[in-house]
């Protein structure tokens, strides 16, 4: 039976021409693992949010979504907020209590649970998912992936029939991701809980799922379990790009030409990779020609001996940093949730002052900058929200207000916005509110904002969040030729593989420091956890492949060769 039934939805904002959703169709059984995918601006999380009444958004609505028979709109203020649990892509914006204890209780109070009853559910649910050591603890003390295992803990708390969860991992790094989703699927084995999840790192949850449903332009493009989609040659015939969103053992498996069971995952990609070469003596080169910095390259942006904390009783968070970027590096740094990266960026543009070192951009010290000139006219940066860069009610009006800041004509200012839309892609919604775009095309729209600005150092936190793999790679060619223009970028990220596709160099930061830093080849494939799930699953016979391109030119050309 299905608990979940979806007919003839569809769904438009207001004041915009198009469905965002159309005539969709979808029953989701009890119990199912259900992994909904499908490029930014999809349709995912409007249709995520429709099943959840609360959540609903504001617009024009036709067709019907029901809970076990009963049409949404009618079910009881208790199971509509009980039965239903959704989990937020943004840790923080789901935590309303300062403590964690009290952040478990706060459901159940609302639902008028017993005193007891609450005592008992909350100090269960605390030691199921290992949340007993820091229950005490202040919620801005977590780490991302705290806050999301405890968001995800505060929703089970209540014994929700069905668990929604839109990109839930977009803000953590791999480790972090990888054992949230084990615990969501846990949740699905033992529990039988209904999962439906957006989620556009594919890798870990693609195998798990009961059923993949794709959106294409808020029509279902395809639904069916793993298997079907993956030996399905039409689907990725008629939309090539799909294939970028599929787990690396998939991609290999179409990429080369595999027959019978295509892999699902890297323990089932190394089988196949493993027969697929036998015998033979393959030595992976990679040309990184593009890549290579010049003989003597000028100094952008150093920081020597660099200390910084939030208040004098708090913690360092960086102790000590040594970091330089070279002009035209596109320089990636990775690390924990919570490790300090976002902090060591935000001491490096200047927008917060560290308390012992010396930091010099484009030669001089920091300090020396005013800051209103360095920011808007040499540096830009995309905040970790990039939402709080936008004060218009349109992109359009943000982007033609920042424009006669900057001096351009009215002419000048119509070329660069139509130029930089069609760059990004954004072109079709330039006249909407930031607000009413995806989290993905926020990203966009918000980097197309800094382009505007003509910077000679960009700096991004977390640009890749929320794009689809399509996406993500407009990104990173927009990134590649902004170097070849002379920029300098630095991006922070947990996305390993992009980094392994367009870095120019690659850092962890650890323990408040920068514990190691190398070319992307000599970074990820000397590193265990912290690598591509390429060099995962074909390091034991090509050791210094991360990324697929890798593989695939390695044994096409041995292939011309024999």
């Amino acid at each position: 039976m299905a608990i979940l039934s979806v007919k003839n939805l569809s769904f438009k904002y207001p004041n915009r021409v198009n469905n965002v959703l159309t005539n969709i169709n979808l029953d989701v059984e009890k119990g199912d693992f259900l992994v909904l995918c499908g490029e930014s601006g999809s349709g995912k999380s409007t249709l995520l949010r429709l099943l959840k009444r609360e959540l609903t958004p504001h617009g024009e609505k036709s067709g019907s979504i029901e809970f076990c028979n009963t049409e949404i709109n009618d079910m009881t203020d208790y199971d509509s907020a009980s039965k239903i649990g959704f989990v937020m892509q943004s840790p923080d914006n789901q935590i309303v209590t300062d403590k964690v204890w009290s952040e478990l209780a706060f459901g159940l109070e609302n639902l008028s649970v017993p005193p007891q009853m609450i005592r008992s559910r909350v100090g269960e649910m605390a030691n199921y998912f290992g949340i007993h050591s820091w229950f005490k603890k202040s919620t801005s003390e977590l780490s991302g992936g705290q806050k999301q295992l405890l968001n995800l803990a505060s929703i089970i708390v209540m014994q929700p029939d069905v668990l929604i969860l839109d990109e839930p991992t977009a803000q953590l790094d791999p480790i972090a991701a990888s054992d949230f989703i084990d615990t969501v699927y846990r949740l699905n084995q033992e529990l039988g809980i209904t999962v439906i999840m957006v989620e556009h790192r594919l890798e870990e949850v693609f195998s798990l799922a009961s059923k993949v449903v794709v959106l294409e332009e808020g029509k279902v493009a395809f639904k069916g379990s793993p298997r079907d989609i993956a030996e399905d040659d039409e689907i990725f015939e008629n939309n090539p790009s799909l294939l970028l969103a599929f787990p690396t053992s998939l991609r290999l498996f179409q990429e080369l030409g595999g027959v019978g069971k295509a892999p699902l995952n890297n323990k089932e990609g190394i089988k196949f990779i493993e027969n697929y070469i036998q015998q033979e003596d393959i030595e992976v080169t990679v040309d990184n020609e593009l890549r290579a910095k010049p003989k003597e390259p000028e100094k952008i942006a150093s920081m020597k001996n660099v200390w910084f904390r939030y208040t004098k009783q708090s913690e360092d968070v960086l102790a000590g940093v040594d970091l330089t970027v070279f002009k035209e590096d596109i320089f990636c740094l990775l690390g924990g949730n919570g490790s300090g990266k976002s902090t060591l960026l935000k001491v490096l543009s200047g927008l917060e002052n560290a308390y012992e070192g010396s930091i010099k951009l484009f030669g001089k010290k920091s300090k020396s900058f005013k800051n209103k000139e360095l920011i808007d006219k040499r540096i830009a940066v995309l905040p970790q929200n990039p939402l709080t860069i936008f004060t218009e009610t349109t992109i359009r009006e943000d982007y033609e207000l920042l424009c006669d800041k900057v001096g351009y004509s009215k002419e000048e200012a119509k070329d660069y916005i139509l130029k930089y839309s069609k760059l990004l892609n954004i072109t079709n919604f330039l006249d909407f509110s930031p607000y009413d775009v995806s989290g993905g095309e926020q990203q966009l729209v918000a980097l197309g904002k800094l382009l505007l600005l003509d910077p000679d150092f960009l700096l991004l936190d977390e640009p890749t969040k929320g794009l689809d793999a399509s996406a993500k790679k407009n990104l990173g060619d927009i990134m590649s030729r902004l170097r070849d223009e002379g920029k300098t970028i630095f991006i922070v990220t947990h996305d390993m593989s992009f980094a392994a596709s367009y870095a120019t160099k690659c850092a962890l930061y650890f323990d408040h420091q920068i514990v190691s830093m190398n070319d992307p080849i000599n970074f990820f494939s000397t590193n265990y956890f912290y690598t591509t799930p390429t060099n995962k699953m074909v390091r034991n016979f090509l050791p210094n492949a991360i990324k697929p391109e890798d593989v695939i030119a390695s044994i096409r050309k041995r292939g011309e060769t024999r």
